[in-house]
């Protein structure tokens, strides 16, 4: 049953974020990203980074993995959101 449940996270730990790409995708189709805030993408992106380092450093590789897939994937959030200001 544990093996079970750490698959679960393992790919729920992958797939959360991943929905960050079809709001890339939709922010660049569209050229603009007037319907997000700059503020609240920085904000996330920040809390992003201070929880970081427990999520690298930890012994539980299902939130060692979401920290490392969501940093990424939501740094290109913050990214396309600044650039299509």
């Amino acid at each position: 049953m544990q093996n079970w449940i750490n698959t679960m996270g393992m790919v729920a730990a992958i797939v959360l974020p991943l929905w960050n790409i079809p709001l890339i995708v939709k922010i660049v189709k569209r050229r603009s990203s007037r319907d997000l805030s700059l503020g609240w993408a920085l904000g996330v992106w920040v809390c992003l980074l201070m929880m970081a380092p427990s999520g690298f450093s930890s012994a539980d590789p299902v939130w060692r993995t979401f920290n490392m897939v969501n940093l990424v994937l939501f740094s290109g959030v913050v990214f396309v959101t600044w650039k299509y200001q």
